[in-house]
């Protein structure tokens, strides 16, 4: 397990740091123009209004614009989750399925090495990454703090929205894996982990909008994730709950993976029955490398 996970994480040199200095750099380039926000705090405000409500659901509203915590909300904390459920989407569906697809899953299995070393070995090392992506995204904001002196910003206060954004992506990462090793491909598990990913930034922001909603926002992963009242300290509950979720997603697509066949190459089918309409033909059978025990 150590040896995969060491490979892993030295393959994943350059995401690490294609990911991490993108948001380091993006933290870096917005604090300091906090600076100007807070100079024309009513002018700012006036313009804000003039946005429609349906679009400032999106970003928390205009509560606290002027204030460094606000500010960073709407302009950092509200899509940053976003954009970096991309690298959890893409790296829990290729964590094994990749390799599968690829052909090269079987040669693998065949070395001295346990289905659970190698599942829980790349694993980690996918969580590693993310650490260190977010632990970049914290300097990019924490550092440029500390050079402006108009500027004050608690240490341990800036982490609390980045161990809620870690626990979320978790989540949709380990969803992902889940959805890699039960579907045909990894592009179908891609595609409806994004597709709800989307669905449910919208129906976050629609929520704040039509009260309808609400029932159904409430149980979705984003909204317990805390880009708003961060500077409250983290609601152990919320991240409590995302990290178990996480885990239950990771023990199901660990059994899945522990009891399935492992195709040689390409990518399967449903299977499905000759009488269900617009079903693909069907093609030579690929051989499977059966299930082994540890």
């Amino acid at each position: 397990m150590l040896t995969t996970f060491t490979h892993s994480l030295k393959k994943s040199r350059g995401a690490i740091l294609g990911w991490g200095i993108s948001m380091l750099l993006l933290g870096a380039m917005i604090v300091p123009v906090y600076s100007t926000f807070a100079d024309q705090g009513e002018a700012m405000e006036q313009f804000m209004e003039m946005f429609p409500p349906e679009m400032l659901a999106f970003f928390g509203g205009l509560a606290d614009f002027t204030t460094l915590e606000g500010y960073l909300n709407i302009e950092f904390f509200s899509f940053v989750p976003i954009v970096l459920a991309i690298f959890a989407i893409t790296s829990g569906s290729g964590m094994i399925a990749n390799d599968e697809e690829n052909g090269t899953l079987d040669l693998i299995a065949a070395h001295p090495v346990s289905r659970s070393g190698l599942f829980f070995g790349r694993l980690a090392s996918i969580l590693v990454s993310l650490i260190l992506i977010l632990a970049l995204s914290w300097l990019g904001l924490f550092l440029p703090v500390q050079f402006m002196e108009e500027m004050d910003l608690d240490v341990i206060k800036i982490i609390t929205p980045f161990l809620s954004m870690f626990a979320y992506l978790s989540v949709i990462g380990s969803f992902t894996l889940m959805l890699s090793l039960s579907m045909p491909s990894k592009r179908m598990a891609s595609m409806i982990a994004g597709i709800l990913l989307i669905a449910d930034f919208f129906i976050q922001g629609f929520a704040e909008l039509n009260a309808d909603l609400e029932p159904i926002a409430d149980v979705l992963p984003l909204n317990f994730y805390q880009g708003r009242g961060w500077t409250d300290g983290l609601n152990n509950e919320w991240f409590l709950g995302l990290l178990a979720a996480s885990l239950a997603f990771t023990l199901l697509a660990w059994w899945r993976f522990h009891r399935r066949d492992i195709r040689v190459g390409g990518e399967g089918s449903w299977m499905l029955p000759a009488w269900v309409p617009f079903r693909r033909k069907s093609s030579p059978k690929p051989a499977v490398v059966e299930a082994a025990g540890d």
